[in-house]
């Protein structure tokens, strides 16, 4: 019923269309934490500079970080790199038809192991993330939390006694598509559900109980004070050290804490810059899986591209320079301005 479901209703969608283990690969990498309607223009943009995995193996990073530019998690690609240099030194650029060789790539977990191995290679190994989870909790009513790995083992050990021969890929991506457009989070659409007859959820009433997850830990909130500084048309931007949130990336000078004024034009000087007009204030925020930054922005003029940061024309960051969505929302309200 649910094969019969999805050949009938499926979303047309360009990885699916070519299911390579390429395009598999990097379409679920881009779909950890993104929408599809968001990870499209990515996704064609991304295989239009960078057509197989050799191409991305010996891509320069900052053209890899620039074609990544909105979607977030720069890991991600980080680690896409990293494997692909693996894949061309171990495999010969093809990612090998093993789920446990695929697995052990960096960037690589069980989920996107999981879809590589069934929906290009055909395999019998299920892709378990949070709409399959949610799909199979409901049929079963299971109350077990799936943030537990050993509940997402348990069902992952389930599935792979029922994947059909001959259909694996086309039942890892029924399942996936009945949580992302049927069995959805607040408003299960039951009515047009394949599996509705045989859900435990649906004939107890019980669907929105499930799935079951453990209570969120609180965000940490930290302030920090940003400075978009010009001189000419130049803008000065700092790279963030190799660990830790946002590593490796350029991003707009900043310091913990909220800087006043006076503070702020003394932070500047200690670092050898004299600050000559500032020119607006600007109070931003962003949120990361764990972390809530309150950020404060001095837009300020100074009278020498001086001090240890890198001095870029601003054309030519927008153009060429990958920065974080935290810091590159300074530049749209200077576009406002």
């Amino acid at each position: 019923a649910l094969l019969d479901w999805f050949y009938k209703n499926h979303r047309i969608l360009p990885f699916r269309t070519d299911p390579s283990p390429y395009h598999v690969w990097l379409s679920e990498i881009m779909l950890q934490q993104t929408r599809v309607s968001a990870a499209l223009p990515y996704y064609e943009r991304f295989l239009a500079a960078l057509p197989d995995i050799p191409a991305l193996a010996g891509c320069e990073e900052e053209k890899l970080h620039k074609l990544w530019e909105g979607l977030g998690y720069y890991s991600r690609v980080r680690n896409l790199q990293k494997a692909a240099k693996i894949v061309c030194a171990q495999y010969g650029g093809q990612l090998p038809a093993d789920y446990n060789a695929l697995l052990a790539l960096p960037g690589i977990g069980e989920y996107t192991a999981g879809a590589i191995a069934s929906i290009s290679f055909g395999l019998p190994v299920p892709a378990v993330d949070g709409n399959v989870l949610r799909v199979i909790t409901r049929f079963t009513e299971n109350a077990a939390p799936i943030d537990l790995q050993t509940t997402k083992a348990r069902i992952k050990a389930d599935l792979e006694q029922v994947y059909p021969a001959g259909a694996c890929g086309t039942f890892t991506q029924a399942l996936m598509e009945l949580g992302a457009c049927v069995c959805t989070p607040k408003s299960p659409k039951c009515s047009v559900c394949p599996l509705a007859d045989v859900c435990a959820a649906n004939t107890s009433g019980s669907q929105t109980d499930f799935p079951v997850k453990l209570p969120k830990r609180a965000k940490r909130h930290q302030n920090r004070t940003v400075f978009f500084l010009t001189c000419g048309d130049r803008v000065a931007l700092s790279k963030r050290g190799d660990k830790g949130l946002l590593s490796g990336l350029w991003q707009l000078p900043d310091t913990d804490d909220f800087l006043n004024e006076g503070s702020a034009i003394a932070y500047l000087q200690n670092v050898g810059l004299e600050p000559l007009e500032l020119q607006k204030i600007v109070h931003a925020n962003h949120v990361f899986t764990h972390i809530h930054w309150d950020m404060r922005c001095y837009y300020m003029t100074v009278r020498e591209a001086a001090g240890s940061y890198t001095w870029v024309p601003l054309e030519e960051v927008r153009r060429d320079y990958a920065l974080p969505t935290a810091y590159r929302q300074f530049f749209e309200v200077e576009d406002d301005h």
